[in-house]
């Protein structure tokens, strides 16, 4: 069974309750748990609403994009996950949860983040982009029958506080408290994120993705101009980094051709 949700949690959702729409209503919180994309889609089985999101104070099995682990400590983080049954949106999910996430973290700390194809939300390094430290993800796990599809379970990690990293991330994890040098209410934090979610989908479920198009290519300057590396489903390529598609694929030109990047493992040099 779920626990009581954090009080603070509680008073900063009430808070910003006029602009969260159908997101983050109802909400089940766990101190810890396996991984909030399961509990999240276990409950979209059974018929839980769009916007139905999941809290955590831990994770034991959280994961990222690849099957990669997500280091989920109690009280470092927030991990969270959200139904989502929009089938227009579907398709710009992951793209609409780094804007989200991004500008979310900014409205609640004054942090400016960047975005890194096709999820990572960074800061902001004069170092070039493989200096940017990753501070949030996003993980988008549909779910389809013969009908079509059924939802899409959006989860989110953010790092609040500094964490004991594993040796693997430790120079290219961060967190919100240490780019800020002080401390950050994660209750905030978690509301600002969701009524930024919340003000994305919003068009999406209406068909219209050119202004969350626009936003994403501005927190992501790595994503033109960038020399990349990426491992596809068909092979390796090396290439720049040459923007989006306007159906969020990432553009890739190697020599005289222009390749297109919808899965697999991008190295930004």
């Amino acid at each position: 069974m779920p626990d009581q949700v954090p009080s603070d949690i509680a008073d900063a959702l009430r808070a910003a309750r006029g602009r969260l729409g159908q997101i983050g209503d109802p909400l089940y919180y766990w101190h810890e748990t396996t991984s909030t994309n399961d509990l999240a889609a276990a409950y979209a089985e059974r018929g839980a609403p769009q916007g139905t999101t999941v809290l955590a104070g831990a994770q034991t099995s959280g994961r990222g994009r690849l099957g990669r682990h997500w280091h989920s400590p109690p009280g470092a983080g927030l991990y969270f996950s959200t139904v989502i049954r929009s089938v227009r949106a579907a398709p710009f999910l992951t793209l609409a949860a780094g804007v989200a996430v991004a500008g979310g973290i900014r409205a609640a700390s004054g942090l400016p983040l960047e975005i890194k194809w096709p999820n990572d939300v960074v800061t902001a390094d004069t170092g070039g982009p493989s200096r940017r430290r990753k501070l949030a993800g996003v993980l988008a796990e549909a779910s389809s029958s013969a009908d079509g599809l059924q939802h899409v379970i959006l989860g989110i990690g953010i790092n609040i506080s500094p964490s004991s990293y594993p040796p693997e991330l430790a120079d290219r994890a961060s967190s919100i408290e240490t780019e800020l040098g002080r401390p950050v209410d994660g209750a905030v934090v978690f509301a600002e994120v969701l009524s930024a979610l919340s003000a994305e989908l919003e068009p999406l479920t209406r068909g219209e993705a050119g202004g969350l198009l626009d936003r994403w290519r501005r927190l992501a300057p790595s994503a033109t101009g960038t020399t990349v590396e990426c491992d596809t489903p068909l092979g390796r390529i090396v290439g720049i980094a040459s923007g989006i598609a306007d159906d969020g694929a990432l553009l890739v030109t190697v020599g005289n051709r222009v390749e297109r990047v919808i899965a697999g493992e991008v190295l930004w040099k």
